[in-house]
C-alpha cells in the first residue's frame, strides 16, 4: 500500500516548515505567518477524513501505508492508526493552527523559524501516533525534541539554555534505554521491528521485567510521572506560549502513548506484576504533586504542576486493566490537550500585556478584562473537573475503573478533585476577582477578536466533550477491547 492520507498528513506541515526555513531571517513576517496558517489548516483538513472514513467497529489498523525503507534490517515505512491513535492525529493538527495563531502578534523576531519549527513538530508528533514500525516510531518520537529544544532555546525566557537542555537530556536518555529494548526485541523476533508482531512474541519474564522497565525509562519521562518531572516545570516556564501550548498538549501525550503501543501489549506479565508501582507513582503524582501546584508563585509553574497531575490520572487508569480505566485515562489525555492548551494560552495573552507571570502582580483583572476573565473562568473550572466539562469525564471515568479494582485507590484518585479545585480557583481569585491593584492591571484591554477566537473554538471543543463525549468513546471502544484482552493473556513461553 502506497503514500496516503497518514503520510500528507505527516509530511504536508514538515513541507511547510522546510519552506519557510528556506526563506530565512530576512523574508517578510507577515508573509510567514500567512503560510504558516495556510500550511496549518491545510494539514487539519487533511486529517478530517481519518475520523469521518475510520471504521469504529474494528480494533485493527486503519489506512495503512506499508513500504520498504530500510530492507537490510527489515525497517519498514509502516503507518496505520486504530481507536487509540486516530484522535490524537487530529488533537495534533488542530492545536497546530491554534499555536500559529496564538503566535501571530506576538512573535516578531525570526518569525519564518518560529512557525517553521511548529509545523515540522507538528508533522513528527503524528508519525509518532502513526508508526507501526517500531524504528520509524523511535526515529518520530526522538526527533520531536529537535523542534522543541530550539523553539525553548531559541524563544523562551531568560533561563531558556538551561531548561532546553534539561528538557533535552531527560528525554534522551530515557529514550536511549528503549531503543536497546528494540534492538533485543529485533533479534528475539527473528529480524522484524513490526510492532503487532512483537505483541505475538513469548517473552520470558526475566526478559519481560527488562523489557518494561526500558520502555518505561522512555515513557515515564516523557509523561511525565513522578519523580522524574522535575524538567517540566522548568521547560513551561521558559518556553514560549506556543511551546508551553505543544509540549501540554500533544508532548506529554507521547509517552502516555508509548504505555499501550509497547509496555502493556509487548510485556503483559511484567505490566501486571509492576502494575501496582505505576498506581502507587500515579497516585503520587496526583496528591503531592496537586499539593505542591499549591504552594506556586508562578503562574506557569502552577499549571505546569497541575498537568503533571493530571497526567498521573492517565497512567493510573491504563495500569488498573480495566475498560473504565483505559477509555477514561484517553479521554483524559484528549480534554487535558484541549484545557491546558487554554490555560496556557491564558497566561500568554497576560504576560504579553504586563510582562509578568507571577500571581502577586495581578489583582482584579475581571474589572479590565470582562471576556478574558469569563473564558478562563470557565477553563479553570474545567482543570477541577467540573460535571459538563471535558475535565470531568475522564477523571470520573478513571475513578469509576480505579474503584472497581479496589476502593481506597478510587479515594485516593478522587482527592485530586478537591486538591484541583484548592489550586486553581485559588489563582483565580487571587489573579482575576477583587479590587485593581496596581496600574499594569488598570491599564489592561480586553482580549480581540484574533484572542477571542482562540478561546472560542477551545471552549467549545472542552464543553462539547464535557456533554457529548461519545464519538471520542465509540471511537477506541473496540482498540481498548482487544488491547485489553491481549493483556489479560500470559506471553510466557510454555515448558
Amino acid at each position: 500500500m502506497g503514500f496516503g492520507l497518514l503520510s500528507v498528513s505527516i509530511w504536508l506541515p514538515i513541507a511547510f516548515g522546510i519552506l519557510l526555513l528556506a526563506v530565512g531571517r530576512e523574508g517578510n513576517p507577515g508573509m510567514a505567518r500567512w503560510l504558516a496558517l495556510i500550511g496549518a489548516i491545510a494539514s487539519f483538513v487533511v486529517t478530517i477524513p481519518l475520523i469521518t472514513g475510520f471504521d469504529a467497529g474494528s480494533a485493527a489498523l486503519q489506512f495503512q501505508e506499508n513500504l520498504p525503507w530500510i530492507e537490510r534490517f527489515s525497517i519498514r515505512y509502516h503507518l496505520g492508526v486504530d481507536g487509540i491513535s486516530v484522535w490524537f492525529v487530529l488533537l495534533t493538527a488542530f492545536i497546530t493552527i491554534i499555536v500559529v495563531l496564538a503566535g501571530w502578534e506576538v512573535i516578531t523576531d525570526r518569525v519564518h523559524q518560529y512557525m517553521g519549527a511548529f509545523l515540522i513538530l507538528s508533522g513528527l508528533m503524528v508519525g509518532v501516533f502513526s508508526a507501526a514500525d517500531a524504528m520509524l516510531f523511535y526515529v518520530f518520537f526522538e526527533a520531536t525534541l529537535i523542534p522543541m529544544y530550539i523553539i525553548i532555546g531559541v524563544w523562551g525566557g531568560p533561563r531558556r539554555v538551561y531548561a532546553a537542555f534539561k528538557f533535552f537530556l531527560y528525554t534522551l536518555l530515557g529514550s536511549l534505554l528503549m531503543l536497546i529494548a528494540l534492538v533485543y526485541l529485533y533479534h528475539q523476533s527473528g529480524g522484524s521491528f513490526e510492532i503487532t508482531a512483537w505483541h505475538k512474541l513469548p517473552l520470558p519474564m526475566s526478559a519481560q521485567t527488562l523489557l518494561f522497565f526500558a520502555f518505561f525509562a522512555a515513557f515515564a519521562v516523557k509523561v511525565p510521572m513522578w519523580p522524574v518531572h522535575t524538567w517540566l516545570p522548568d521547560a513551561h516556564v521558559e518556553a514560549p506560549t506556543g511551546g508551553s501550548v505543544v509540549l501540554a498538549a500533544i508532548m506529554l501525550k507521547l509517552g502516555a502513548y508509548g504505555f499501550l503501543r509497547f509496555s502493556m501489549p509487548i510485556a503483559p506479565d511484567a505490566a501486571h506484576k509492576f502494575a501496582g508501582f505505576i498506581i502507587a507513582l500515579s497516585l503520587v503524582a496526583v496528591i503531592y504533586v496537586g499539593l505542591v501546584a499549591m504552594v506556586q508563585k508562578d503562574m506557569k509553574k502552577l499549571v505546569a504542576y497541575s498537568s503533571i497531575a493530571h497526567m498521573g490520572f492517565v497512567t493510573l487508569g491504563f495500569f488498573l486493566f480495566n475498560e473504565l480505566g483505559v477509555s477514561g485515562g484517553l479521554v483524559q489525555m484528549i480534554s487535558h490537550g484541549f484545557v491546558s492548551g487554554a490555560m496556557f494560552l491564558a497566561i500568554g495573552v497576560l504576560y504579553d500585556r504586563v510582562h509578568s507571570r507571577e500571581i502577586a502582580t495581578y489583582g482584579g483583572v475581571v474589572n479590565t478584562m470582562p471576556k478574558f476573565a469569563a473564558f478562563v473562568l470557565f477553563f479553570t473550572m474545567a482543570n477541577c473537573g467540573l460535571p459538563g466539562t471535558g475535565g470531568f469525564v475522564g477523571e470520573w471515568m478513571v475513578i469509576l475503573g480505579a474503584v472497581k479494582v479496589n476502593f481506597w485507590i478510587g479515594a485516593l484518585a478522587a482527592t485530586a478533585l478537591i486538591l484541583g479545585a484548592a489550586y486553581s480557583l485559588w489563582m483565580y481569585k487571587r489573579v482575576y476577582f477583587g479590587d485593581v491593584t496596581n496600574d499594569d492591571v488598570r491599564g489592561l484591554t480586553d482580549i480581540n477578536a484574533r484572542e477571542f477566537l482562540l478561546m472560542a473554538v477551545l471552549a467549545i471543543a472542552t464543553l462539547w466533550m464535557g456533554v457529548y463525549p461519545k464519538p471520542f468513546t465509540d471511537v477506541m471502544h473496540e482498540s481498548v477491547d482487544s488491547l485489553l484482552k491481549h493483556v489479560a493473556v500470559s506471553k510466557l513461553p510454555t515448558p
